[in-house]
């Protein structure tokens, strides 16, 4: 007797929902059709990123966490999105390539400015790392440490070889500035090949070299811990050069993160940022200048 008591209240209570829900619907109808005609919803926003690469996992993951959390903030504005990764792994110049395109398989990529991307991308001119990229130390292999304290100038460094990307910035601004240098079409190879002794020295920013240290300390490899390079490097998000509305989006929604503070919030969760804003003021590092023409400082 008890169990149907409690089951007719339920249907009761049922009963009653039913009522309300519908009388609600028919308030909400007649009032979206009086702005029916005026509303515009927006399409579905789909972008395509690179796929990071194995050995930046880490900061890899964060500039798409960021590049969502910029489309969020502009969400309520701008309407929905989908983010996905490229299937195939593309090298810088592909992804450049691809970004150049009308319709690429890739319609955001984050990297390093130079006067050759902007000539054919569109740059959100907002430093997505803030100024740490600027800033690079050197993965080496653990018995070389002490070659490296006997160095104190860019003049004594040029006795040595650096290991760099085939199609980075950096790579010509290292060999203007009088340093020798190896380089591979993709980044990971670069860690084989500086155990392999093919070179002493890797630069790396100080967002990423902590985490690629720990992935190749098997290797042997190290985080050098006397110099450090500096030269403008900003990286920012690009688009293709005629998508003016992607990247006013972007700009808007950085814009907004930085102003409630969940930018600062999703860049010093990750580890390695951290570090490296606080190794920027580690009082036992030579600082090395080198000249740029182009690029500024972020």
């Amino acid at each position: 007797m008890s169990k149907f008591a409690i089951t007719t209240k339920h249907i009761a209570s049922l009963l009653s929902y039913c009522v309300l829900a519908f009388w609600t619907s028919l308030s909400a109808g007649a009032s979206s059709d009086t702005s029916a005609s005026s509303a515009s919803p927006h399409k579905l926003l789909q972008i395509n990123t690179p796929r990071p690469e194995k050995s930046s996992q880490e900061h890899g993951l964060y500039f798409i966490k960021l590049l969502e959390l910029a489309l969020e903030k502009t969400e309520p504005t701008d309407g929905p999105f989908l983010i996905t990764q490229a299937t195939n792994n593309y090298t810088s110049n592909r992804q450049i390539t691809e970004l150049a395109r009308a319709n690429g398989a890739i319609n955001v990529i984050w990297t390093s400015d130079s006067k050759q991307r902007e000539d054919i991308l569109l740059p959100v001119k907002i430093s997505i790392l803030k100024g740490l990229n600027s800033y690079r130390v050197f993965l080496i292999r653990k018995d070389d440490q002490e070659k490296f304290h006997k160095i104190h100038n860019l003049k004594e460094l040029s006795q040595l070889t650096a290991g760099q990307g085939a199609q980075w910035p950096d790579t010509q601004v290292m060999v203007d500035n009088g340093l020798p240098v190896v380089t591979a079409a993709q980044s990971d190879l670069l860690f084989d090949m500086l155990a392999g002794k093919r070179f002493e020295y890797f630069p790396r920013g100080l967002y990423e070299v902590w985490g690629e240290q720990k992935l190749n300390a098997y290797r042997g490899l190290v985080v050098e811990d006397s110099l450090m390079f500096h030269y403008p490097s900003p990286i920012y998000f690009f688009v293709n050069k005629n998508n003016h509305a992607l990247a006013d989006r972007i700009e808007r929604g950085l814009n907004l993160a930085i102003q409630d503070g969940s930018f600062d919030k999703l860049f010093f969760n990750i580890p390695g940022f951290k570090q490296g804003y606080e190794e920027l003021h580690n009082p036992a590092r030579q600082l090395i200048e080198l000249k740029t023409d182009f690029l500024t400082e972020d």
